[in-house]
């Protein structure tokens, strides 16, 4: 039987890149997945390859920096699957420059997108996932680099992540709701984007990922978020972890 048979699963951000990979995983492995997004173009495409592959899945159109939105795609997804098992908070704007040239707009939308979208899903959410819930949430290995120079404002928001899901593993471990946190390194849009603006610091950063090569999205990201969710990880809370190749030391 397929690991996450019969549970129901939100992804956030899951029109493309890391999210849709994990919508693929959670879908392969007997989820039912709503994947959330901006784009409903995009949703669509990630539900029709689930569906092609046998799964099931619905698109809902979500802003996660507006409060009503992602109150309104909880009930849908409730209404429409009759429950929810799994949260994965994957979308997030991402305030990059250094100190003075990220502006008071774009560090507001790395907030918004961030940490308190994370926080209103995660309250909104809550009373679906007691009694074996899961919840994903996403920091980045940018907060642990020696030089943040240029991705202050960014590690900002992924730290404030963190330390939600921390707070949320201890306060509703009783509720029966596993929290953790997945800082992944991955071969998404964002990431070769930023490989094709910064070249040069994109190869020497590359070069110090042990195992030499940056995650595939579903089959390196997608597949752990799976393992973290089923009951092989029960005992698993509270955690940060860099799905990475080795390149983060969280230490």
């Amino acid at each position: 039987m397929a690991r996450l048979s019969g549970r129901i699963a939100l992804v956030t951000g899951a029109g493309q890149g890391v999210g849709q990979g994990i919508a693929f995983a959670l879908a392969a492995e007997g989820a039912a997945v709503a994947v959330a997004g901006r784009t409903r173009s995009k949703l669509d495409a990630t539900v029709a390859e689930i569906e092609a592959r046998g799964g099931r899945a619905l698109a809902v159109e979500c802003n996660v920096r507006d409060a009503a939105s992602l109150a309104s795609c909880v009930d849908r997804v409730v209404r429409h699957f009759g429950g929810l098992n799994i949260l994965v908070n994957n979308a997030q704007e991402v305030p990059l420059g250094t100190l003075d040239t990220v502006t008071d707009e774009a560090f507001i939308a790395g907030w918004e997108s961030g940490p308190l979208a994370t926080f209103r899903l995660m309250k909104l959410c809550h009373p679906y996932l007691k009694g074996g819930g899961c919840i994903i949430n996403f920091g980045s290995s940018a907060a642990k680099r020696w030089d943040l120079a240029g991705y202050g404002a960014y590690a900002a928001v992924k730290e404030a992540i963190r330390q939600l899901t921390r707070a949320a593993a201890c306060e509703w471990a009783r509720d029966g709701i596993r929290t953790n946190a997945i800082l992944p390194l991955a071969d998404s849009p964002a990431m070769q984007g930023w490989t094709r603006a910064r070249p040069q610091e994109a190869a020497a950063f590359i070069a110090t990922i042990p195992q030499g090569r940056v995650g595939d999205c579903e089959d390196d990201i997608g597949r752990f978020v799976v393992a973290l969710c089923s009951d092989d990880c029960r005992y698993i809370n509270g955690q940060s972890i860099g799905v990475d190749g080795g390149q983060a030391y969280l230490g």
